[in-house]
């Protein structure tokens, strides 16, 4: 069995895509992954699986709870690299934010450039998109077209939420 992170795009916001946690849990273990765990509402969720689960879960919430989440998957491996790879380490957890994208990204630089405040800074790892907002990003250009500037689906965490799925991930 191998170790799996997988994040949920566009749950429990508003209205919308409502995903008890509590239940994805007690269904995806129903269903034969191992382990599972979640943290917060925004869909988290951390398991043992013989193989890459994301298609399986997209299907089994499809199924369930009617609606398709857009589901980045990450092994226990790729999501260590993440976290060595933050440049933004030092800085407070809901400064940062990591932007995990479906796909490698196609970034629109001209776009991206435009939106970026004078405190934001970046840095693209890979398929993982680093913000250092010190303002915060309610008010963000950059954030608010995120996945216009970066040309590919992406879900964000901030680091505070990064570093307990990596508690979890150790510890179990």
């Amino acid at each position: 069995m191998n170790k799996y992170i997988i994040l949920l795009r566009g749950v429990n916001v508003g209205s919308k895509n409502l995903l008890p946690m509590k239940d994805v849990k007690i269904f995806l273990e129903e269903c034969g992954f191992n382990d599972v765990k979640t943290y917060i509402r925004s869909g988290n969720i951390v398991l043992l699986s013989t193989a890459n689960p994301g298609v399986k879960i997209r299907e089994l919430i499809l199924a369930k709870f009617g609606f398709l989440p857009e589901v980045i998957v990450l092994s226990e491996s790729e999501f260590n690299s993440t976290v060595v790879a933050n440049p933004y380490q030092e800085y407070d957890g809901k400064f940062v934010h990591l932007y995990f994208c479906k796909t490698t990204p196609k970034i629109n630089s001209a776009k991206l450039e435009a939106s970026l405040s004078e405190t934001e800074s970046y840095t693209l790892v890979g398929s993982v998109f680093y913000l250092h907002a010190p303002s915060g990003i309610g008010r963000s250009k950059l954030v608010a077209n995120i996945e216009a500037c970066l040309g590919v689906p992406a879900t964000g965490r901030n680091l505070n939420t990064i570093n307990k799925l990596n508690e979890i991930v150790r510890n179990g």
